[in-house]
């Protein structure tokens, strides 16, 4: 056998062991991105290298959350990493195949700790006291209140279709996680997105969504919650004035409500929130999002 015959069989045999090794592989789990800050989203897509024994279902969590593999394809899912993080946060989701065999997968992340406080307010006294325990109780109630409308958004598919947009133009005064020092003394996280505007600036719903609470709260003021589906809420705080009701099913972009100063602030803006399930995320991600719900209508 000439050394050109033996140098082609061996390429065929590397790569007939190649396509061997391949095939056997089996499935992965992917995230993106490999490093999120506290309170991001994340994507989470199944990578599955075999041709036979079809996956036909894939079920997880993350961060003790659901996951929905109900974007695109069907196997990519939105994850959320906890804002008050410090350790590996981890997804595990089983996959079942066409021939009944199940693979457990599992994919982590480390995030980094978010910076020390460094933005400094000062505030009117009755700001920096602390709360009574009559209004400790009433915001703990409305806490939880807010908590279980992320909770119950689980339980209805992705409403969207489109992508995410920014509830207001305008620029954003306070961004998602900064560290407060209130009057120097006081620290705290702020966990939203603060947008400019003089009262009665119109509020636009962030995408398609039911209407899942309208109240007037004590930190938060004037509310509208809304229930995106697939585990995905938003909220629109310190409005002057509501415009829809609980059960109102709205559009992406339809005006919600006017900006205000209710609650406790020292002026008018909006503050936007969102979570995935009951975990807070930073509602600026949302705008990355590139997903589209196979089930959305």
């Amino acid at each position: 056998m000439t050394s050109s015959v033996r140098l082609a069989a061996f390429g065929a045999l590397l790569l007939v062991c190649s396509s061997v090794q391949l095939g056997a592989q089996g499935a992965r789990l992917a995230i993106a991105p490999a490093r999120p800050l506290p309170g991001a989203l994340v994507t989470l897509t199944l990578i599955d290298s075999r041709d036979r024994d079809s996956v036909v279902a894939i079920t997880g969590t993350m961060a003790g959350e659901p996951l929905h593999f109900v974007f695109d394809d069907g196997r990519s899912a939105i994850g959320a990493v906890p804002v008050d993080s410090v350790n590996a946060v981890e997804a595990r989701v089983l996959v079942t195949r066409a021939s009944g065999k199940a693979e457990s997968l599992h994919v982590s992340v480390t995030p980094p700790p978010l910076p020390p406080p460094k933005e400094q307010l000062t505030v009117g006294e009755r700001f920096g006291r602390p709360l009574d325990s009559a209004t400790a109780a009433r915001v703990a109630r409305e806490g939880e209140r807010a908590a279980a409308v992320g909770r119950r958004s689980h339980d209805s598919p992705p409403r969207w279709t489109s992508p995410f947009l920014r509830p207001r133009e305008s620029a954003v005064s306070s961004g998602f996680g900064t560290g407060r020092m209130f009057n120097g003394q006081v620290a705290s996280r702020h966990l939203g997105v603060d947008f400019r505007g003089a009262t009665g600036a119109p509020i636009r719903a962030a995408n398609r969504g039911v209407v899942v609470l309208v109240d007037t709260f004590f930190l938060g003021g004037r509310v509208v919650y809304i229930d995106h589906g697939g585990g995905v809420t938003t909220g629109y705080l310190h409005l002057s004035k509501a415009l829809v009701a609980v059960g109102d099913t709205v559009r992406r972009g339809q005006t919600i409500g006017l900006v205000g100063a209710t609650g406790r602030v020292t002026g008018p803006h909006l503050h936007w929130t969102a979570r995935y399930g009951a975990l807070t995320v930073n509602p600026l991600e949302l705008l990355t999002l590139d997903l589209r719900a196979r089930r959305g209508d």
